[in-house]
């Protein structure tokens, strides 16, 4: 493991000073709960939300962070002065390793939120300054769920977001509160509805019951079948069609992404070329669900991205291309026609896997390959191996200390 070297000039100490002439910091006062192996699961398990603040004392913007992190546990609990509704929390990495690597800590210092024990997808990225923080735990607090006087209103539900929709007999029920639960968790990827007693009834000729509503208006429901109080199979259902296998990257959640670190397979096409997309979703499905976990299944604007199909010598006029970024170099799938041939675009995957691509860009196709055309594609990349793009979209190393881990070849 490397660390990135940091300035041994910078003293914390005159940047305390600034933040407290500022009003910034008012030692005393924070209630910051330091978590360790005894303790962190008791802590966030009781907690509704809890912000942790992953930090190492040597890390030059951990220190910057810590009198802005304490202020900001100031105002909030100012406004949410329940113990269990909002907690803030930090762990040193240094002293607790085995809490780092159970979260994946790779920067420092990482702000991680918590919901009821559960780790959010989606870290905390935003400006790092009391208002946004305590901005950020005020948007937590924001019911995710939107209750309906009519069931009128779910004619007009917006069909171009994943919506599920819930009806109930009471608010006040177990089924209910799973719901909530999982809302909250799922906050960010759907729209949540409910409607609850006489608004109701009429969708409750079998009990509390809950719909999905896929993206398009000529998508059918989907109705869940499991049990309402059951929270691990009511929360895999919905994070299934809230959760789409092949997602959209975008700038804004690059980092996000790229910060999984497991290569992306990634579909470049236009805007309006939704029959590529529903193309590849299918193959994706149908051939490489199996790897799931071990790659991302993304697609991307032909646009928005021309740097990386630049890399790969490619322009939004070659769209549709379906290529691999394995974060060191960019793979080109030979042609997007190919993509519904069976086992082609899954051996595709594996040649990364078995380090088939990045051998045979060096040194051209294996001996013992017989696919018609292969030499040719293998040779032109072979003569110039493209360079990773979307590993720039990694996190910025202006803002955290980055522990670069070693990565294979691929």
């Amino acid at each position: 493991m490397k660390l990135l070297a940091i300035s041994p000039s910078f003293d914390i100490r005159f940047v305390t000073v600034i933040l407290l002439a500022m009003g910034l910091s008012t030692p005393g006062k924070s209630e910051i709960t330091s978590l360790d192996s005894n303790n962190i699961d008791e802590i966030l398990n009781n907690a509704g939300v809890s912000l942790v603040n992953f930090y190492a004392d040597w890390c030059r913007f951990s220190q910057m962070l810590h009198p802005i992190f304490e202020e900001s546990s100031n105002v909030v609990r100012e406004e949410f002065p329940n113990t269990k509704q909002v907690v803030f929390a930090r762990v040193d990495c240094d002293q607790h390793s085995d809490i780092a690597q159970r979260y994946r800590i790779t920067k420092y210092p990482t702000l991680k939120l918590f919901r009821n024990g559960m780790m959010m997808k989606r870290e905390y990225r935003g400006q790092r300054s009391v208002a946004a923080i305590a901005d950020f735990i005020r948007q937590q607090q924001v019911d995710p769920v939107k209750e309906i006087q009519s069931l009128d209103e779910i004619k007009t539900v917006d069909r171009s977001k994943r919506n599920i929709i819930a009806f109930f007999e009471t608010k006040d029920s177990d089924n209910y509160h799973t719901y909530e639960k999982v809302a909250n968790i799922l906050r960010d990827d759907c729209t949540f509805t409910a409607g609850f007693g006489d608004v109701s009834e009429p969708e409750r000729f079998s009990g509390d019951n809950i719909i999905y509503k896929p993206v398009g208006e000529n998508s059918p429901d989907m109705i869940y079948l499991g049990s309402l109080s059951n929270f691990d199979l009511t929360f895999a259902w919905a994070q299934d069609k809230c959760v789409p296998l092949v997602r959209e990257i975008t700038f804004e959640n690059g980092e996000e992404l790229t910060e999984e670190g497991i290569p992306f397979l990634i579909l470049f096409h236009s805007k309006e070329d939704t029959e590529s997309l529903e193309r590849f979703q299918q193959e994706v499905a149908r051939q490489l669900i199996g790897e799931k976990g071990s790659i991302n299944f993304l697609h991307a604007d032909c646009e928005k991205f021309r740097h990386p199909l630049l890399h790969i010598q490619k322009t939004p006029a070659d769209c549709p291309v379906i290529a691999i970024d394995s974060f060191r170099h960019m793979y080109v799938f030979p042609d997007f026609q190919d993509v519904a041939i069976p086992g082609k675009l899954k051996q595709f995957v594996l040649d990364l896997h078995s380090g088939k691509l990045h051998r045979e860009f060096h040194h051209g196709p294996d001996p013992t390959d017989s696919t018609p055309g292969l030499e040719e594609t293998a040779g032109e990349v072979a003569s110039e191996p493209p360079e990773s793009s979307f590993q720039k979209l990694a996190p910025s190393e202006t803002r955290y200390t980055i522990l670069t881990r070693g990565r294979d070849e691929l």
